[in-house]
């Protein structure tokens, strides 16, 4: 059967548009999210996490693939062997840098450690670019261009391909991320949305959480995704 009562509460009482009395007679709890403020932490948490990860993973798959320089083997080996660590026990020891760096509850602390460096994607990179064509950048260089102008005149746009894969589904991943953020967060004024939601459960006055505003909170939190996916659907199921 079709619900009865239809009413967008759940919808206000997220969004603030509601005052308490509205939110306890329709059911709520009274508590409210910023849930605005938490979705733009997202986008700019997500945003410059994604544009570091391919930034760094693409000059060091170029290094790999394209320049000489002894002991390059053994350390994309190594590389590769990151690969093999399970996330988790990255955890702690990227948490301790962290704080001695002075990072936590910012917006640096959450990006640095997935930002900077990235296995799959550097290995996924190499892999695509060892498979170009060469003598295009060779002819670049003999007229003079200079490794960067050939990277970012040359190699990346012919790579296009991959790093639009690689950004979308490394959005998708930070967009997503909770336990991170949860570790080196405790500060409103930064944290995603993912944790936003968490707040807005744990914040009921009551004994009973609004459950129709956490699923109120969580389509908004989804509706960027869902668009994304709309968008780039078919580019993300090919890859």
């Amino acid at each position: 059967p079709w619900p009865v009562g239809f009413t967008l509460g759940p919808f206000e009482r997220v969004l603030g548009l509601a005052t308490t009395q509205q939110s306890l007679a329709e059911g709520g709890s009274g508590a409210s999210v910023p849930i605005l403020h938490y979705l733009g932490n997202s986008v700019v948490y997500a945003s410059l996490s994604t544009a570091c990860m391919v930034f760094f993973s693409l000059i060091a798959a170029y290094a790999f693939s394209r320049l000489q320089w002894r002991g390059r083997e053994f350390v994309f080996s190594l590389f590769l062997a990151a690969l093999m660590v399970p996330a988790i026990l990255t955890l702690l020891p990227n948490f301790v840098l962290v704080k001695e760096l002075g990072l936590l509850n910012t917006f640096a602390g959450m990006i640095l450690p997935t930002g900077l460096f990235s296995a799959f994607n550097i290995f996924f990179l190499r892999q695509f670019m060892l498979g170009l064509s060469t003598e295009i950048e060779e002819a670049a260089l003999l007229d003079g261009a200079g490794r960067l102008r050939v990277l970012f005149g040359l190699t990346i746009p012919m790579a296009s391909g991959p790093i639009i894969t690689l950004s979308i589904l490394g959005f998708i991943g930070q967009w997503n991320d909770y336990f991170w953020p949860l570790l080196v967060t405790s500060d409103a004024s930064v944290q995603p949305l993912t944790l936003g939601l968490a707040v807005f459960k744990q914040s009921s006055p009551q004994s009973q959480p609004d459950w129709a505003g956490l699923m109120a909170a969580t389509i908004v939190a989804a509706l960027p995704m869902l668009i994304l996916f709309m968008v780039f659907g078919k580019r993300i199921v090919n890859s």
